[in-house]
């Protein structure tokens, strides 16, 4: 018989502390949850009271040192990836806790651990901890943890969640890399007409004053532009902060942001682009949710909450009241329109084999490489037709700002 060293809380939330004999930590815990105790901690008593007050009673955010203050997805997804480990490892999940507090590098993730930590000895359950923080942990963390819990499998459900957060995040990544070439081009592009337009026209102008000559029409339209600029350019630009303002608290609301994704969904080209984004964010959640063995109505109401498009998630609430009336999935699929005719026979076929989440892995990276060569043949096309662009405006306000000085150098001959 091994002797443990053993933690616990009764109703009122007391501590309870002292040390048992037993086979296994397992014997001790049950034993002590006939009492009516909820286990903190159970260690061999090798380990000594003293880790057990580390444990209960970790160093405050003053002594820790922080990376930063705000929590990013990497913070989570570490996060995630660490405690699948720990609980696999056979680490309770409040010792777990404890140990990522103390390597955590955002300072308000500290903070949301100790309160997770101090909600889950006062007797609440991982999952119920988790949603009273639904600025750090959506709907989707939530649900997978209390999914875990019921099956036993929390460490199984936390790596399939740690895996679908480094997905997203490195699919996002990307999307972002792809996308930050174009605006610096862009940016430089019209940095410069604003340079010529500000800067050189009038000095051009200025200096074909004294030649009191009639101005040829598309030097003059450049002057009068530049000029028109000039005494412009404050109530432009004051113009366009109040412009940006308005337009997203208009996106803000419901009917704004509705109305700017449907214009998004019916763009020529980029249409395509955007609802391929969207079905790829919701079939990768669709495969992880019913991965770990959450049923498909719950699955389906969790990825509205979290999809993030007031249009999809729309189309995924009318999917849900008929799949409760007892509908195939693959009918309301294709009764909404929106999916492609190849997401509704894949979804229909997993339906009859049983490996629903497969196929909806599939569809995932299908729309993941769809996304991808678009982004990789968008920023290979933009390039060359942007230079194209701005060297024809360039070359147009070069020409326009010479054509005086041919007719001056035409009337000196």
């Amino acid at each position: 018989m091994a002797r443990f060293y053993y933690v616990a809380r009764d109703i009122q939330g007391e501590k309870n502390s002292g040390v048992e004999e037993g086979q296994n930590q397992d014997e001790i815990i049950s034993r002590l949850q006939l009492r009516n105790l909820l286990v903190v901690s159970v260690i061999p008593e090798s380990e000594g009271p003293e880790m057990q007050d580390q444990i209960i009673s970790p160093p405050s955010a003053g002594k820790m040192k922080f990376k930063h203050r705000k929590i990013t997805s990497e913070d989570l997804v570490t996060l995630c990836r660490q405690l699948s480990t720990l609980l696999g490892a056979g680490v309770n999940i409040l010792r777990s806790l404890h140990i990522l507090s103390m390597q955590v590098a955002s300072a308000k993730l500290y903070d949301v651990l100790m309160k997770l930590q101090q909600d889950m000895e006062a007797g609440l359950s991982l999952h119920e901890a988790l949603a009273k923080h639904p600025a750090v942990f959506s709907d989707l963390w939530v649900n997978l943890v209390e999914s875990g819990e019921a099956s036993g499998n929390l460490a199984m459900v936390l790596s399939r969640l740690a895996g679908y957060l480094e997905k997203n995040a490195a699919f996002k990544s990307k999307i972002i890399s792809a996308l930050i070439y174009p605006f610096i081009l862009m940016t430089a592009g019209f940095g410069a007409l604003l340079f010529l337009t500000i800067k050189i026209i009038p000095t051009f102008a200025e200096l074909f004053k004294g030649f009191n000559m009639k101005m040829p029409f598309l030097t003059q339209v450049l002057i009068d532009g530049s000029q028109f600029l000039r005494a412009s350019l404050i109530w432009i630009v004051f113009a366009l902060i109040g412009a940006y303002f308005l337009i997203k608290n208009y996106l803000k609301t419901k009917a704004g942001k509705r109305s700017f994704e449907k214009l998004l969904f019916k763009l020529p080209l980029f249409g395509d682009f955007f609802r391929g984004i969207v079905i790829e964010r919701f079939s990768s959640e669709m495969s992880t949710l019913v991965e770990s063995g959450v049923p498909i109505l719950y699955s389906l109401e969790i990825t509205e909450r979290s999809v993030d498009n007031l249009v999809m998630a729309e189309i995924i609430h009318n999917i849900k009241e008929e799949v409760r009336q007892g509908k195939n999935l693959s009918q309301p699929l294709e009764k909404s329109g929106f999916f492609e005719p190849m997401v509704v026979q894949m979804i229909s076929i997993g339906e009859e084999v049983g490996e629903l989440s497969q196929m909806f892995k599939r569809i995932n990276t299908f729309y993941q490489e769809y996304v991808e060569v678009f982004l990789g043949r968008f920023t290979s096309m933009f390039e060359p037709l942007i230079l194209l662009f701005m060297g024809g405006v360039i070359g147009i306000m070069v020409v326009g700002m010479f054509l005086p000085i041919f007719q001056i150098s035409q009337i000196s001959g």
